[in-house]
């Protein structure tokens, strides 16, 4: 970790002669802290193992050992209604501007940031084909039923009007939340690999790219919080192993292969700098 090289105030001051205020110290602080204990290279590295671990030691425990009823099984906890329910539109918008800013520091080119950007739209486009493939499954395998003890079956199309008439739609039902909970973390992950790379020259810099990696630190650590709370309390095993694995594999497609070719959004600056192939970015 290159913590020293990327994180004192003592160069910053050197450099351009300004006393951090307070506020920039915790920022500071926060960040540092974030990148020694959380978004480091060995969870990194260890992250999709995690995850697995995670979506079936969940399972398991909800399957032989269920925990009793919480705040967290309550689909209207806030962190469900406020994040999870709108967990890509997080990630993207956080991910937008940290993507420009490293990207055009390392690269300074505006034609590798907007590159590097499209990544998100490769993203979105993933994010939006496996949720309508989700919900496709689960219309094509399902029933409508009087309520959810599934005694009576209703005869009714789909689920849009099974609900309408207050029926209870039955299905094979993919965990979304457990897909994209897995797919955002492992791509936030990968972006902010670069934060090690990077040298500020500028305090408003330091501050501006510090304040959007400690965001994103903390949206980690809810999605993996989230995630957890997911794979003890809801769907059966193989809906969350699925979902997980479908998260895992758009993850490794883009990053793991389409993006160390010449013809795609590439890996962040840092990422292909370390790259055993020949990195997409030459600084």
């Amino acid at each position: 970790m290159h913590t020293g090289r990327s994180f004192r105030f003592s160069n910053l001051q050197r450099r351009v002669g300004v006393r951090p205020s307070a506020g920039m110290e915790r920022l500071e602080n926060c960040a540092q802290m974030f990148q020694r204990k959380f978004l480091n290279e060995a969870f990194r590295r260890h992250c999709p193992v995690l995850l697995a671990c995670i979506a079936l030691g969940g399972s398991l425990l909800k399957e032989l050992s269920p925990l009793p009823d919480s705040y967290w099984n309550n689909k209207r906890n806030v962190l469900n209604v406020y994040f999870v329910k709108f967990c890509w539109g997080w990630t993207l918008w956080l991910l937008l501007p940290f993507i420009t800013l490293t990207n055009y520091k390392l690269t300074g080119s505006i034609t590798k940031v907007l590159r590097r950007l499209s990544s998100l739209l490769v993203g979105t486009l993933f994010w939006y084909l496996c949720t309508n493939l989700f919900l496709y499954i689960e219309h094509i395998t399902g029933s409508c039923y009087k309520s959810e003890a599934l005694l009576d079956s209703i005869e009714h199309q789909d689920r849009k009007e099974c609900r309408l008439h207050g029926g209870f739609w039955h299905g094979f039902d993919i965990s979304g939340h457990c897909f994209l909970l897995s797919y955002c973390i492992l791509i936030i992950l990968e972006e902010t690999s670069v934060i090690r790379s990077i040298q500020f020259e500028r305090h408003w810099h330091r501050m501006a790219i510090n304040a959007q990696f400690t965001a994103l630190s903390i949206l980690v650590i809810i999605w993996v919080w989230m995630f957890l709370c997911t794979a003890v309390y809801f769907h059966n095993i193989f809906q969350k192993v699925i979902g997980t694995a479908f998260g895992m594999l758009a993850w490794y497609i883009t990053y793991r292969w389409w993006y160390l070719q010449p013809i795609s959004p590439g890996l962040p600056p840092a990422s292909a700098s370390h790259s055993e192939k020949e990195p997409v970015y030459k600084n």
